[in-house]
């Protein structure tokens, strides 16, 4: 089954999955204290069966999804703009100018989720919608990285050039470290214009 049915069935797969486990766990809480707390052979046979059933339900429903005439649809509108995208981004310095976006992602999303949070912490400061932001963006920084670089390999000569690897990596890094330097510095303004709220708000109090 290709990898773009997953998503949905996926969601299905999961939820299966927990509601089996949460069997397993209501059953393991009946046993006495003194009980092995290993779950039992037909806990995890059971726990199997509904996995199994599960991922034969999700590539049904991805069958049937993917014949539907409506999702079709749908789905060649949506990669339509991509292709013309992808058509408009065909010169040749395009898979090294994305190198180094996506090296910069990395390295920026890195120091602010490792540096910058510690920097925050010794200001007594914590946000974490800031961390599952940066954590994102360093997921999609990576993935778009790992991209480009397949894309990259078969559509051009980039990778096989060590001095274009190697500038637009270089790029990548200064332009991730000056993002880092904003980013902290923006983090930073909003930690203490929280504690001037909780001030103004203790005051007012």
């Amino acid at each position: 089954m290709a990898n773009h049915r997953v998503f949905l069935p996926l969601l299905l797969i999961l939820g299966l999955a927990l509601t089996g486990f949460a069997w397993g766990q209501e059953a393991a809480s009946d046993t006495p204290a003194a009980v092995d707390p290993v779950p039992s052979p037909s806990v995890s046979q059971k726990a199997a069966e509904t996995l199994k059933s599960a991922r034969e339900t999700a590539e049904t429903l991805a069958q049937t999804i993917d014949q539907d005439e409506r999702v079709q649809q749908v789905s060649a509108g949506l990669l339509q703009p991509i292709y013309q995208l992808a058509e408009a981004f065909s010169f040749p310095a395009f898979h090294w100018i994305a190198f180094a976006l996506m090296a910069a992602g990395v390295v920026s999303f890195a120091l602010q989720l490792t540096l910058g949070k510690l920097v925050v912490l010794g200001r007594m400061g914590f946000s974490l919608s800031e961390i599952i932001s940066d954590l994102l963006g360093l997921l999609v920084s990576l993935v778009g990285l790992v991209l480009t670089t397949q894309a990259a390999a078969q559509n051009s000569s980039f990778t096989n050039s060590s001095g274009a690897v190697l500038s637009s990596a270089l790029v990548g890094v200064l332009v991730g470290l000056v993002l880092y330097v904003w980013g902290q510095r923006q983090e930073l303004q909003a930690v203490e214009g929280r504690r001037r709220v909780a001030s103004a708000a203790s005051e007012t109090e």
